[in-house]
């Protein structure tokens, strides 16, 4: 896809190749932007070598300036930093000729109007280098580890918005990664699939079933705020 700022824009995220949600997300990018720019759409879920290696084409055909569109739904500003960083190191020189930004799938029009503003689009020559001393290396102050499942069946059911919502509730309540709260971890296919999109939380080894957002506000409130299972929502053998 090309724009008049940029002339490619290429667009990577997980499901935006195989199932109901790529399916969607596929026909309304080519209602918005043309057909083309399914040759401009890189699913993520199984690794970037594929967008690495369309990148390093742009940069051989001199298709520059490039903007590269973040549309993980998970995402958060470490990795918008690392795809920068990833940038930075295949461009070399021409970095300064490499853009990125996040942007959200499910609002197609909202997502025209960010391509069309390169004042909310981040650089890739200044990225923020990793500090001498980093979270990553301590484990992070929880009271419940709760595992969320990314698998196949799990993402049909419509995991993805659900696990965002989960930690932006969390946050909200004062809850993800203190000393009385929640580290979060994704995981792959968990069991029992037909029960999805399934969620685990430990120590206690506790399974739930989670839909909607009305779910998971009420798992949210309940069992790590009140501190209380809910019965209602766990998965029975």
């Amino acid at each position: 896809m090309k724009t008049a700022i940029y002339a490619r824009v290429l667009f990577a995220g997980p499901d935006l190749k195989h199932g109901s949600f790529a399916e969607l997300t596929r026909r309304q990018f080519s209602e918005q932007f043309g057909a083309a720019v399914l040759e401009d759409l890189f699913d993520t879920g199984a690794g970037y070598d594929e967008l690495w290696a369309r990148v390093r084409e742009c940069l051989n055909a001199n298709e520059l300036p490039l903007l590269l569109v973040d549309l993980d739904p998970l995402g958060s500003s470490p990795q918008l930093d690392w795809l920068r960083g990833e940038l930075q190191a295949l461009a070399g020189e021409r970095a300064d000729q490499l853009f990125a930004c996040a942007g959200n799938n499910e609002d197609v029009v909202a997502l025209a109007k960010l391509i069309q503003q390169p004042d909310k689009h981040l650089g890739c020559v200044e990225v923020p280098q990793l500090p001498a001393s980093h979270s990553w290396s301590c484990i992070p102050p929880h009271r419940y580890r709760v595992l969320l499942c990314n698998g196949p069946r799990c993402t049909r059911r419509g995991a993805l918005p659900l696990w965002k919502l989960l930690r932006e509730e969390l946050k909200a309540a004062g809850r993800l990664e203190t000393v009385d709260g929640v580290h979060i971890t994704r995981t792959q296919c968990q069991f029992p699939c037909d029960q999805g999109p399934t969620l685990s939380v430990y120590p206690s080894g506790e399974w739930y079933r989670i839909r909607d957002a009305a779910e998971v506000r009420c798992l949210v409130q309940q069992r790590f705020v009140e501190e209380r299972a809910v019965p209602e929502l766990i998965m029975r053998a």
